[in-house]
């Protein structure tokens, strides 16, 4: 793997700066959660953690039953919690947790050390790019990402690259915040949003990936909005955690605008 290929601000918010560490995660998962059920009068950092853990749910129940003779990877893992959480709560028979960068595969295995010593054979985290898989061809059963695709710099070789290492009948899921088509879109969330400003987060229309994922050999492709269980649920926690002038209280705005939204992205591996 070229660690040159890592954009420069991923590199640095994923490496150095430890973004898992900013109040607003409130430890570990990096997603924006998945909030459905919590009570937002006044949420505590539990009920954050139980929003991005409830994220991960909601992707891992799109994987049919019986889930034990299934082998996974997570494309974009992190620090590695919710390949740990796939395997200890829906019993896959593998989960392999795959990230660009090496620091994140570092605080991975020992963030996990405990998961990686009692599922020794079930359980693994490896470097490996969205578009460079580090799988033989129809290896795995199923693909999923969790807000990371947003970093991806295109769609098209992941979706490429999730069927080349998919089975046929294998699936894909993926979520993620994906944007509206056209230049204006992505204009104005340059200007209202710092992560789209400096190239953290690439805008990638919905049908795009959609488009990209048919042309790969997908088929049946669902896209499901899931904005009104993130947002609101996770700006009323920025509103605690962040001062109101901060960007991220923008994320908000973007969704209702119509610029943004969250989604789940569904398909099989024809």
């Amino acid at each position: 793997m070229d660690h040159n290929r890592i954009p420069k601000t991923v590199r640095q918010t994923y490496g150095v700066d430890d973004l898992s560490t900013a109040p607003s995660f409130a430890g570990g998962f990096i997603n924006f959660g998945h909030w459905q059920g919590i009570d937002l009068a006044d949420p505590t950092p539990e009920d954050r953690v139980h929003s991005q853990e409830q994220l991960y749910r909601r992707v891992l129940r799109e994987f049919p039953e019986p889930r034990e003779h299934l082998r996974l990877a997570e494309v974009g893992c992190g620090r590695g919690l919710g390949a740990a959480l796939a395997l200890r709560e829906f019993r896959f028979a593998a989960v392999t947790g795959v990230d660009i960068h090496p620091d994140q595969i570092e605080r991975a295995r020992a963030v996990n050390a405990r998961a990686l010593a009692t599922y020794p054979d079930r359980l693994a985290y490896t470097l490996g790019a969205a578009d460079e898989l580090p799988f033989s061809d129809g290896y795995l059963d199923g693909v999923f990402s969790v807000e990371a695709a947003q970093h991806f710099r295109e769609l098209t070789g992941f979706a490429h690259e999730s069927a080349r290492v998919l089975r046929p009948g294998g699936r894909l899921v993926v979520t993620t915040f994906f944007t509206a088509p056209g230049d204006d879109a992505v204009e104005r969330l340059k200007i209202m949003l710092a992560s789209f400003a400096d190239g953290l987060d690439i805008a990638h229309p919905l049908d795009d990936f959609a488009l990209d994922l048919v042309r790969a050999g997908f088929t049946d492709v669902a896209t499901t909005s899931i904005g009104a269980d993130v947002w609101p649920g996770l700006d009323r926690y920025l509103a605690d955690t962040v001062p109101p002038a901060h960007w991220t209280r923008h994320f908000i705005t973007a969704w209702r605008d119509g610029l943004i939204d969250y989604h789940i992205v569904t398909t099989t591996r024809a």
